[in-house]
């Protein structure tokens, strides 16, 4: 086994992209190594702004040796009285080999002559050397870049050095003329370029010049800088997740600092702070021991030490600008309320076929008046958390922090003196921004983000803006994660049927979504999904509770028995076509079905009862114990019999038996060990 490594050195490449490169990358050279047949140990892959690198301790020097038959004449052709003929000799040559080593060979066709030919295996180098090219450029990026020249290669950005090394040796090759070789560079500013390194000293050859290639490593030194600096200030820093992750893939040596603002912009929203400071600065919030934003920040330098305050004084300075202009449009827009820019939302386009805000605003309130109705609820603070929840989309400070919109809706209508419940909604209007994410805290919150997902999901869909693949530019598949987790999570109990209005597609669409949020969401395993959505699953609390009740009751002992015997039932009905028919208590000659046929009406009343009580454990277990009965009807009872009533009669009780007894989940959707 030779150790490899493979560094591809490029310009600054997107943070966002570098993780699922890395994934693609590791796949992509796994699948050829084992389309060469060669072994290796694990690989382990790595990434700065400025490298992808992918290393193994230990690859196979030489391809494994393969063999391969080769058929050649027909025995027929290749004897006569008992002597090999020319033919035999000129395949026998061919295979370097004598006649005597050939074997015979019977196939479809005949019999023939043969040889297993050793293949003798290449060198791991050589093969690299040819594959690595294509491979490399092959990595996936959502958009790439020419940087050689017109007609040549595409990359995420331009390659400026490749390291490639099996062993001791180069691999070689070259990408638009830059030469695989053994030389790195450091980082820009604190690091040397063209480092020669071996397998032996490359990461610490890359420490020595400024750069932590493990992104673990770099993680960890962000969060221990940031917490030792606050802690120090007796305050707490706030580490997003998302940011932390862009600090990791934007910096090569990342040195946190702390900085501070005036006080005075603490009169301003939490929520806009943060916002600039996160979204715009790529800075740490930091809060009081009592949860209040304190007036300092944690930014990241990618560089080791700020010895005379400048990067701290430079980056308090340019927040302090950002905070400023936040705060002229926080009072700038107060000179008209939300409800005074209802009518300019004429002038704000949702989409060139389906009219401006103004007409889907309206659309939206009818939603939720028909929504209301079915549920039950009051319909007012909904309604007019719904005429002013877009109003937003006019203000200064939306359009300079438009990840913003819907949360300065929500404090703008509080400020202005909108009531809380209505304040609430809008606030929370785009909840929940992903499937792991809160759903609006209130009952009209929850109106509210229903209808407007509702409507712009019958708008695209009736233009056939459908989305197809990766692409959805309208966020139709998190308006529709949304809908479904709001359904299954709030107060209200709406009908799945609501939201799709008979269109087909869009049903379609969202039993995807429901698929997807029981499984990969809730954790429930795929085939008791299966199996209660085929039983209806137009509620999604009850669904839910079907889901949870099942779980439960699949561990008992009679449960997967059973599941394979309605299996068993679905299938021969199927077989026959029998597509269902009365039971004639007289026709039931056998012990057994008569057995099975008084269980069945026994189970069926309770499992009645218990459906109506959502008792589902009760009664799923109630149709498990009906195994022993089960098992005895298919050993005693021929159910294809002779006579043609006895035998629709015996279809006719299982027809009952899976039919009734399926409302709850469908057992022959279970798969069974």
């Amino acid at each position: 086994m030779l150790p490899f490594l493979l560094e591809i050195g490029t310009e600054e490449i997107p943070d966002w992209m570098i993780p699922g490169a890395l994934e693609h990358f590791e796949k992509i050279f796994a699948e050829l190594l084992a389309k060469h047949r060669l072994s290796h140990e694990p690989l382990e892959l790595d990434a700065t702004p400025r490298r992808l690198v992918l290393r193994s301790k230990g690859i196979e020097p030489v391809q494994q040796a393969s063999e391969s038959l080769v058929t050649g004449p027909p025995v027929s052709a290749a004897f006569k009285n008992g002597e090999p003929t020319p033919a035999a000799h000129a395949f026998a040559k061919k295979m370097s080999t004598d006649v005597a080593s050939l074997r015979r060979e019977t196939t479809p066709k005949g019999e023939y002559l043969a040889f297993t030919q050793r293949i003798e295996g290449a060198s791991t180098a050589s093969i690299l050397a040819e594959a690595l090219p294509a491979l490399i450029l092959s990595i996936p990026f959502p958009k790439n870049m020419v940087w050689a020249g017109k007609g040549t290669s595409r990359f995420i950005r331009p390659i400026r050095w490749i390291v490639a090394l099996l062993g001791e040796e180069v691999v070689p090759f070259a990408i638009e003329g830059v030469q695989s070789g053994n030389r790195t560079d450091g980082h820009r500013r604190l690091g040397k370029p063209h480092l020669a390194v071996n397998h032996a000293n490359y990461e610490a050859t890359l420490r020595e010049n400024g750069v932590i290639l493990s992104a673990a490593e770099r993680r960890q030194r962000i969060v221990e800088g940031a917490q030792a600096l606050a802690s120090a200030k007796g305050v707490k820093v706030s580490l997003d997740p998302r940011l932390l992750e862009t600090l990791v893939y934007i910096t090569e040596f990342p040195t946190p600092i702390l900085g501070s603002f005036a006080e005075e912009y603490l009169s301003l929203p939490e929520e806009v702070l943060i916002t600039v400071m996160r979204s715009h600065q790529k800075y740490f919030a930091v809060h009081r021991t009592d949860g209040a934003l304190a007036p300092h920040f944690v930014a990241v330098m990618n560089t080791a030490a700020d010895p005379d305050g400048l990067v701290v004084s430079g980056n308090e300075r340019v927040l302090r600008a950002r905070f400023n202009d936040a705060r002229f449009f926080w009072d700038f827009d107060q000179r008209t309320t939300l409800a005074g820019r209802v009518e300019s939302l004429a002038h704000v386009t949702f989409h060139a076929k389906l009219g401006n805000y103004l007409e889907k605003t309206q659309r939206t309130r009818e939603r939720i008046a028909g929504l209301a109705a079915l549920a039950g609820a009051d319909a007012a603070e909904a309604d007019r958390a719904a005429l002013l929840a877009k109003c937003d989309l006019t203000t200064e400070l939306v359009k300079e922090f438009t990840e913003l919109q819907g949360v300065v809706g929500g404090l703008y209508a509080r400020h202005q003196g909108e009531t809380e419940g209505v304040a609430r909604a809008i606030y929370d209007q785009y909840k929940p921004v992903s499937m792991e994410g809160e759903i609006p805290s209130t009952p009209a919150g929850q109106l509210l983000s229903l209808a407007d997902k509702a409507d712009t999901l019958a708008s695209c869909f009736s233009i056939g803006l459908i989305p197809k693949g990766s692409s959805d530019p309208f966020a139709l598949r998190r308006a529709a994660q949304g809908v479904v987790k709001i359904l299954a999570e709030g107060e209200a109990t709406l009908p799945l049927d609501a939201f799709h209005g008979g269109d087909a597609a869009l049903a379609e669409f969202f039993k995807d979504r429901i698929r997807y949020y029981y499984r990969d969401v809730r954790g429930f395993a795929y085939d008791e999904v299966s199996a209660v959505m085929a039983a209806g699953f137009a509620d999604l609390k009850d669904a839910g509770s079907r889901l949870a009740a099942l779980r439960e009751v699949r561990p008992t002992e009679n449960f997967e028995p059973i599941a394979a015997s309605f299996k068993r039932i679905k299938n021969i009905l199927k077989q026959a076509g029998f597509e269902g028919g009365a039971v004639d208590s007289e026709l039931l000659a056998e012990a057994a079905e008569r057995a099975l046929y008084n269980e069945f009406l026994r189970v069926r009343e309770g499992v009645r009862r218990m459906r109506e009580e959502a008792n589902y454990r009760g009664a799923l277990a109630e149709i498990a114990g009906l195994r022993p009965v089960v098992d005895a009807f298919f050993d005693q009872v021929l159910v294809n019999a002779s006579d043609d009533g006895i035998r629709r009669n015996r279809l006719g009780l299982l027809h009952q038996l899976l039919t009734e007894l399926s409302s709850i989940a469908d057992f022959s959707e279970i798969v069974t060990r």
